[in-house]
């Protein structure tokens, strides 16, 4: 097989895997990272080194939790390596402020704000579990834990919820 025609099926199988979980891919860092910018930085790293480590993943039926785990390590790395911009509230230009204006949701910015507010030992396997649908012995793979000690946050994510809906 020449090389032309092996690199067409490496970039078809890529593509055909990034068409399948890119959604998964980016709302999964999007919890995780807590801005939609942010999310879609991470996804791209996430991409660009899913694509050169592509020859490792060798069952395609794992690809969901591969680039899962990639994006988690990516987000990581994003951090790690930027200090975040602050900005001053008192200075935003008129479409930032405009999304300052929009009316909410209450409900539903209540739980996201809830969740956000969760120490990330909490909210990752939280988001794993109720919003990506992994069980938690898969959530212990991807995070390096025992099945134990994802039981034992997924519990007290929970609570946390619970404890926080119950002040408001």
């Amino acid at each position: 097989m020449n090389s032309s025609s092996a690199e067409g099926k490496r970039r078809q199988r890529f593509d055909s895997l990034v068409t399948v979980f890119h959604q998964d891919m980016y709302r999964f860092a999007a919890w995780l990272c807590r801005d939609k910018a942010i999310a879609e930085d991470v996804v791209q790293e996430a991409l660009l080194r899913a694509w050169k480590s592509l020859d490792s993943l060798r069952d395609d039926a794992a690809a969901k939790h591969w680039l899962l785990t990639i994006v988690r390590r990516e987000n990581a790395r994003y951090f790690e390596r930027r200090r975040l911009e602050t900005v001053d509230i008192d200075n935003l230009t008129a479409s930032q402020a405009a999304l300052l204006a929009e009316t909410p949701n209450e409900e539903i910015d209540d739980l996201r704000e809830a969740i956000f507010g969760l120490d990330d030992d909490y909210r990752e396997p939280l988001v794993l579990q109720v919003l990506m649908g992994y069980s938690t012995s898969e959530i212990a793979e991807m995070m390096g834990l025992k099945q134990g000690a994802v039981l034992t946050r997924l519990h007290r994510a929970r609570h946390k919820l619970m404890d926080s809906n119950a002040e408001q």
